[in-house]
């Protein structure tokens, strides 16, 4: 199960307002629809949930403390109430049976403990060719007038002719900071898939991933290899940085070559788009 912080994490990614209580009690059933009683006093303050809690446990345990006891008290009880979680539930009553319990407690023992980790930082700017070709640029800034021309010409040499070419949107990694990060490459993932799934909405579908620029982080995350992107499940090519082929003829010309075979795959990805069969 996604913990929750993770799950708002990706909702944010998608672009999806969570909706979320003002107090979330861990394990707790959903509020049913109810009409609720006005305060006697609307002048006094409600107090919050965990304060009317602990009110409540020392008035069980003042009771139990008051309460006419058949045999004498064993000055040292063999069972103290546990705990934690635990001693609320223990002082109201032992609503759990001692088996339900001993069991909890040796879940709870033998539960591995995972070291909080630091979330991945990166900075994507995305765009989608006709809903279709994915672009991934792994910088903070998005290219400017000059790359974005460059971005168009290789494109139309390889024969690759959008409709129109895409505006750029920045993808930031973590969404919210501050997190427990349990798994930074795992969580990160899933962050990304997150933010295409919600660009579904406006047409997103991508057959192909191009990446432009290389990045330790973002290379990690991908795992391209022979041509593949296993995160994304889609065809895969990376090469230079749009800076770097603005300023190298050389890196150009050596382009050239590695675009071989776009313009069949473009060609073929609208022969499928017209002919579903």
């Amino acid at each position: 199960m996604t913990p929750e912080p993770q799950r708002l994490q990706y909702l944010e990614a998608m672009g999806l307002t969570a909706w979320v209580s003002r107090y979330r009690l861990p394990n707790a059933l959903p509020t049913q629809e109810a009409e609720w009683e006005e305060p006697a006093s609307r002048d006094a303050a409600p107090r919050a949930p965990g304060e009317r809690l602990h009110a409540l446990v020392d008035e069980v345990a003042e009771a139990r403390a008051t309460a006419p006891r058949e045999a004498p008290a064993d000055p040292e009880p063999r069972h103290r109430p546990p705990a934690g979680p635990g001693k609320a539930r223990a002082l109201l009553g032992d609503m759990a049976p001692a088996a339900e319990e001993a069991a909890s407690d040796q879940s709870v023992a033998t539960r591995p403990t995972t070291a909080p980790g630091e979330a991945l930082r990166f900075t994507l700017q995305v765009a989608c060719l006709d809903g279709r070709w994915l672009i991934l640029l792994p910088r903070e800034a998005s290219p400017g007038a000059s790359e974005a021309r460059l971005l168009r010409h290789l494109l139309q040499a390889a024969g690759v002719v959008p409709e129109q070419m895409p505006p750029f949107e920045a993808f930031r990694w973590p969404q919210v900071e501050g997190l427990p990060v349990e798994a930074p490459l795992e969580e990160a993932g899933e962050g990304l898939q997150a933010f295409l799934a919600g660009r579904r909405r406006r047409g997103w579908v991508p057959e192909r991933l191009l990446v432009f620029g290389h990045d330790a982080v973002l290379d990690d995350l991908l795992g391209l290899a022979e041509g593949h992107c296993p995160l994304l499940a889609l065809p895969a090519w990376q090469g230079p940085d749009l800076g770097e082929l603005e300023g190298s003829a050389e890196a150009k010309r050596a382009l050239w070559p590695m675009m071989a075979g776009w313009r069949q795959a473009w060609q073929d990805g609208l022969h499928d788009e017209h002919d579903p069969d």
